[in-house]
């Protein structure tokens, strides 16, 4: 799915009922995702990028699940990225909501703030996406233009999309054990 092909509704809550029939339909999991992260970058009041990185637990590492909106040199460089770099990380190690405010000044993007600096990217939150067990199942990531930390309706927001990509992601989990 690319954003050329894809059709969305106007309405916020008609797009969260696209990304639930998609899962109830059994879309691809990257179809639903990539969905989930234009979602939030249509909504956003002024430019991000969205990111979602799914947990691999074996590797102890972060995957690229989608990033539509980044290019594909940025999201193979993070993709396998270690559990204990950027923001994303920090919000699966942490199991909680992280802000970064200033990459450039981070401590937690040592080596890394190359990447979303060079896209003119310069604060990133993440929440993570957590299953119904409470393991977490991977990160969704946003990404702005200017450094700041998220109002309090794009926290709103990606809680709502997050709780969304666990359903998908439990889904194509479950049907992968069947």
């Amino acid at each position: 799915m690319n954003a050329q092909t894809l059709d969305i509704p106007r309405s916020l809550l008609a797009r969260q009922r696209l990304a639930l029939d998609m899962i109830d339909r059994g879309a691809p999991l990257t179809d639903t995702l990539t969905l989930l992260c234009h979602i939030v970058e249509a909504e956003a009041q002024s430019l991000v990028r969205a990111a979602i990185l799914l947990v691999d637990h074996e590797s102890a590492c972060l995957r690229t699940g989608a990033a539509p909106g980044l290019p594909d040199r940025y999201n193979r460089a993070v993709d396998g990225i270690a559990a204990d770099v950027g923001t994303c990380a920090a919000a699966a190690a942490l199991n909680r909501a992280v802000a970064t405010t200033d990459i450039a000044t981070d401590p937690g993007w040592t080596g890394l703030s190359h990447l979303p600096l060079g896209l003119g990217l310069h604060a990133a939150w993440s929440m993570p996406i957590i299953a119904d067990d409470g393991m977490v199942l991977g990160t969704f990531g946003t990404y702005f233009t200017e450094c700041r930390a998220p109002t309090q309706d794009e926290c709103d927001l990606v809680a709502v999309l997050a709780h969304t990509a666990a359903r998908a992601i439990e889904r194509e989990r479950a049907r992968g054990k069947s």
